[in-house]
Parts: C-alpha cells; structure tokens; sequence
C-alpha cells in the first residue's frame, strides 16, 4: 500500500509544474483540459452542490450517511484531506483506489498536452469528474474547494440541489474581506431553475444569497425551527450544531427530490454519521499517551463561528463530566482569524499551547499563534513541537486536551495516532 500511495503522491507532484502563476480562481483552464477528456463534468449522478464557509463537511456526511441509509450509492468529492487523498474522493461509498486515482490523474496529466496550465486543485477535480462519470451511482454529493462561482467544482451545468453553510469571514484575501463579498462569491454555484437551500445565515449572508438568486431566478429555502425539530437525538457528530448541518443535510434531499428518503432513513443517517476531526474523540494510542491518557479530542475548525461552536461544545462537555479543565494545543494557518477565533471560545481562564504545522510554510510560527491569543484573553505558551505542546499541556494540569485550529494539523495527529480516515 505505501508504494501504491507513492505512485499517487508522485503524480500529484507533477501537477505543480503547471500551476499558474495568477488567476488561481478560473474555471476556463479546467473547462479545457475536461473538453479534450471528453466533458465528464456533464454526464454525472444528480449532483447536490454543497458551499459555504463552515459545516461543509459536515453537511456532506450527513446527506452521505441519509442516502446511504435509504440504500443508494453515493459518489462524494470533499477537500482538503486529513491523511490519504484518496479520502476526496469516495466511489459509491469507498475511497477510491490508489491505481484507479493514479490512472485518472494521469489522463489529465496527459490532456495538458505539456504546455497548459492548471491548478493542483482544478487536477484533482478533473481526476475525480473521470472517476464519477466511469463509477456509476445514485447520487454525488459536491463539496465546493473555495469561494463558489470560480471554484472547480463549478462547472457543472446544474444541481439537484444547491446547499448553503452557514457563511463567515475566510479566505478574504480570495473572496473579499466582507461578509457580503463572500456570500456573493458563494451564491454562484447557484443554477437557474435549480433548487438551492440554505442554513440560518446572519443578516449580511441572507442579503447577499436572496439578491443572487433574484438575479438567476432561484429561490433559497432558508432552514425554519420546524425543519430543526425534525433531527432528534442521537447524532453521530458531536455538538449543537450538528443538528442544524443535520436538518440542512435532510432539507436538502427533499428538495433534491431523491427517492426512498424516508423519516426512518435521516434518522438512521443522522445517528450513523462519521466526519473525522470534527469534534472526534481520540481513541488509545501515541498522542492520547503524550496528555497521559487523559481525554483528548480533536477539531479542525480555524474560523470565529468555529470557535463559537467549540465553545458550546465545550459546554456540553462541561456538564457532562464537572470539573475536566480544558487546554487548546493548537497550530493554525497564517490567512486565518487566529485572534477571532480564540476570542469566539470565550472561556474564562482559557489556556493555548501553540506548535507549528510540520512541513507547512504558510501557518503561523508558535510565537504568532501565542501573540494572537493573549491578545484575544488567553494565556498562551509557543512550543516548537506538536510533542512538547501536548507534553506542557499535560504537565499545567490538563484534564481534558482539545486540539484544534488547523485541518492540516488534525491529519498529521490523526497518522500519528494511527487513526486514518476510511
């Protein structure tokens, strides 16, 4: 297997000496090399086109698990990966297989004809279109990469469904530093006559979707009370919000119209679900033995409305088991809100142990991370690595451990845990 995976990190190498130099959002580059593979992107299962800024993934397992639970096939295209890329791309419910992947990226490869241009995503979701398109199924579930209008994912000509997460600050230096450029951005994926849904959005981000979809001509049916009321305990993720990215996992295949969607197969699906490093306990292994075995849990999000729902989650916990006192060890990249996320946490006494993101040049240094929590209320220590992090942690009298801010960290604790997304 380690020489299977080799063989599909070193035909992902090879994209990089296309990667353009500007204009990273495009789609015309993709929309080239998919004619001369022969427009896979336009012969697909019914498609359900999931966007926003948080709960993407999230989202996305829920609809997997309330499909697969009414007993279709489903397709899914999700990013980043934590450990394996194959984990972007599932074929009627299994990752795709190492030979498979290398063959797909190696007919894209093959229609750059050397000399055009392409970005490492937009290869990938070349690769995975082939994949969808030769792989039959009953369903593709469509997580977009970045933004919406000008993300790979967006040439497909239409959707069963388009899904709106709730939409934050993220990747302004892309998509715009206001909430109502980002929501704008996101409506894009939004297909005249096409049906779209949205969770509960603030004030701006319900502004800026209804004013697109008057523009295409949809209408986006908002998450309601009575939609939430449906989602009864248990879940299979962790947290409050789940139940909203659940209710807008089961709101979205109604309107999909896919069939054998049943009350008793969303609340199969519900309970069913698996997302890792989403609020995931971490089971026995090398990095729980580094927080001497305490309870360590594991997230990625990296945004203020992450943080927000870290917090309740936190609560949650709190009242489960009194008394745990719970240190952030955390890394995080350097385009993201550290300081608005650690101040949406909002704990009293709140204490960060900062690390680096080994082999990852764009993330914060652990000096920065430290800085950006002190000023946002916490106490804060930078440590050079994820090991002396979790071992300080420990010794201030940690009881329980999250670890959070970075989904690149999340995949590197998960390997060394030995717990690899399946």
């Amino acid at each position: 297997m380690i020489d299977a995976q080799l063989g599909v990190e070193t035909a992902l190498k090879r994209f990089e000496r296309y990667n353009p130099k500007d204009r990273i959002l495009a789609l015309d580059r993709l929309l080239v090399v998919l004619e001369e593979l022969g427009n896979p992107h336009l012969d697909l299962p019914p498609v359900i086109h999931v966007g926003g800024t948080n709960g993407k993934g999230s989202t996305t397992a829920f609809i997997r698990a309330m499909a697969e639970a009414a007993g279709l096939s489903v397709h899914t295209s999700t990013s980043p990966h934590l450990v394996r890329f194959n984990e972007r791309i599932r074929l009627a419910g299994k990752l795709i297989e190492d030979d498979y992947l290398v063959s797909c990226l190696e007919r894209v490869e093959a229609a750059l004809k050397g000399h055009r241009q392409i970005t490492h995503f937009e290869a990938a979701q070349a690769a995975s279109f082939l994949a969808f398109h030769e792989t039959p199924a009953d369903l593709l579930i469509l997580e977009v990469g970045l933004g919406g209008r000008y993300d790979a994912s967006n040439v497909i000509k239409a959707a069963a469904c388009s899904v709106f997460c709730p939409i934050d600050l993220d990747h302004q230096a892309f998509l715009g530093n206001t909430i109502t450029k980002i929501a704008t951005d996101k409506a894009g994926i939004l297909k005249p006559g096409c049906p779209a849904v949205s969770a509960i959005q603030n004030d701006e981000a319900k502004a800026a979707l209804e004013a697109e979809a008057a523009r295409t001509g949809n209408e986006i049916d908002f998450l309601t009370p009575d939609d939430l009321a449906l989602i009864q305990p248990p879940l299979g993720l962790w947290g409050e919000h789940q139940f909203s990215n659940a209710a807008l996992a089961a709101k979205a295949l109604k309107a999909a119209d896919i069939q054998g969607i049943t009350s008793e197969a969303i609340a199969q699906g519900a309970a069913s679900a698996r997302w890792p490093a989403r609020m995931q306990r971490l089971s026995s292994g090398p990095v729980t033995a580094l927080a001497g075995e305490r309870p360590v849990w594991l997230d990625g999000g990296h945004n203020p409305h992450a943080g927000r729902a870290l917090s309740a989650v936190l609560d949650t916990l709190d009242s489960e088991e009194p008394a745990k006192r719970t240190m952030l060890v955390s890394a995080m990249l350097a385009n993201k809100d550290a300081r608005g996320f650690f101040a949406a946490l909002n704990r009293p006494g709140l204490r960060v142990f900062t690390c680096p993101i080994d082999n990852n040049e764009n993330s914060f240094t652990p000096e920065e991370l430290a800085s950006a929590a002190r000023e946002a209320g916490a106490g804060a220590e930078a440590h050079q690595s994820f090991r002396a992090a979790m071992e300080s942690a420990r010794e201030a009298g940690a009881e329980r451990i999250l670890i959070c801010g970075s989904l690149y960290l999340a995949g590197k604790v998960l390997a060394l845990n030995d717990e690899l997304p399946d």
